[in-house]
C-alpha cells in the first residue's frame, strides 16, 4: 500500500487545486459582471459627450406658449406669489412665460431646467386628460396620494382642487388617443413608470410637454425628441451614462434614436440600472447630479 500512497496524494492534491481554481474563475467572472472596472474615457471624449447631451446653450424648440402661462394662473393652479418667490432669481424668465401672450418657442438650459418641471407639472395637472382621468392614476382610486398632485404646492389651493378640471390645451378624442400612445413609451429614471402614469412631477411635466405639442400638429419623432432634451436637463448623470453607453455601441449622442432611448429599456429606474451596472463607474461622469420628485 506504501508503493501508491504517495501517488495517490498527488492525485489528489492536483484535483483539488483544479476544483479550487475552477471556482476561483467562476466567482471572478460574476464579479466582473457584477462590478466592471472603470471604463477608459478620455477628457476629451467626456467633455464632448456632455456637450452633446447638454450643451451649455440649451435647447430650444419651436414651441408655441402662447398665454397659457396667463391661463394657469387665472385658474389659480399656478399662485404668482409663490412662483415669483420660489424663482426670484429668474425674473425675466418667469414674466416672460407668465405674461406674456405671443411666446413662440420655448429654450431649456440647466439653469431653466426646474423652471420647466414646475410650469409644465402645473400644465399637465390641469389640463383635462383622459390619461389623468381614466388611466393609471385612479387604479388606486385616490389619484391625490401621489407625488404629481400632493406634491404640488404652488397653487392657491390643493392640487386635486385643479386636477383635470380645465381645457387649457384644445385636442380632439384623437388627439389624446395619439398623447396616450406617446407617453406609454416615456419613462423617467426616476421610477420604473410611464408618462402615461404620472406619478411625480416629471411625469406630469412630460404629460402636459406632450400635449402642447399634439395640440400643435408636432410628428412623434420632433416629440421623443424634445422630450428627451428635457429629460436629460432634469436627469443630467442619467442622460450622461446613456449617452456614454450609446456611444460605447457605436452610436454617437445626436443619432440615438429618441424613442428608444425614452423607452422602459433606457429611461426606467430599472432600465437604467441595468445601462449603469453595464458601464460602471466611468471618471468625469459622476458629478452631474439629478432632479428630485418635488418643488
Amino acid at each position: 500500500m506504501s508503493k501508491f500512497f504517495p501517488k495517490l496524494l498527488l492525485i489528489l492534491a492536483a484535483f483539488l487545486a483544479g476544483s479550487f481554481f475552477s471556482r476561483y474563475r467562476a466567482s471572478t467572472q460574476v464579479v466582473s459582471r457584477v462590478s466592471p472596472p472603470p471604463s477608459p474615457v478620455s477628457v476629451a471624449q467626456i467633455n464632448q459627450l456632455k456637450i452633446q447631451v447638454l450643451p451649455p446653450q440649451g435647447f430650444t424648440f419651436d414651441i408655441a406658449w402662447g398665454d397659457l402661462g396667463q391661463r394657469l394662473v387665472k385658474i389659480g393652479v399656478i399662485d404668482r406669489a409663490k412662483f415669483d418667490k420660489l424663482f426670484a432669481g429668474q425674473p425675466d424668465l418667469v414674466k416672460k412665460y407668465l405674461d406674456g401672450s405671443d411666446e413662440t418657442s420655448i429654450t431649456i438650459t440647466a439653469d431653466s431646467a426646474q423652471f420647466w418641471v414646475d410650469l409644465l407639472w402645473a400644465a399637465g395637472l390641469a389640463q383635462k386628460s383622459p390619461v389623468l382621468d381614466s388611466g393609471p392614476m385612479q387604479a388606486s382610486g385616490d389619484p391625490g396620494r401621489f407625488a404629481s398632485t400632493g406634491g404640488w404646492t404652488l397653487g392657491k389651493k390643493d392640487a386635486m382642487t385643479y386636477y383635470s378640471q380645465s381645457q387649457l390645451i384644445p385636442l380632439t378624442p384623437d388627439q389624446h388617443e395619439r398623447v396616450k400612445s406617446i407617453a406609454e413609451n416615456i419613462y423617467r429614471p426616476c421610477c420604473g413608470n410611464s408618462t402615461a402614469f404620472p406619478d411625480c412631477n416629471h411625469g406630469m411635466a412630460a404629460l402636459g410637454l406632450v400635449e402642447l405639442m399634439v395640440s400643435q400638429g408636432a410628428s412623434d419623432d420632433q416629440i421623443y425628441r424634445t422630450i428627451l432634451a428635457f429629460n436629460s436637463f432634469w436627469f443630467p448623470q442619467t442622460y450622461l451614462e446613456l449617452g456614454y453607453h450609446f456611444s460605447k455601441s457605436g452610436t454617437s449622442w445626436d443619432r440615438v434614436d429618441p424613442k428608444l432611448a425614452l423607452g422602459k429599456s433606457f429611461s426606467s429606474g430599472l432600465g437604467y440600472s441595468a445601462v449603469k451596472r453595464q458601464i460602471g463607474t466611468v471618471p468625469g461622469l459622476n458629478d452631474a447630479g439629478g432632479g428630485g420628485c418635488g418643488v
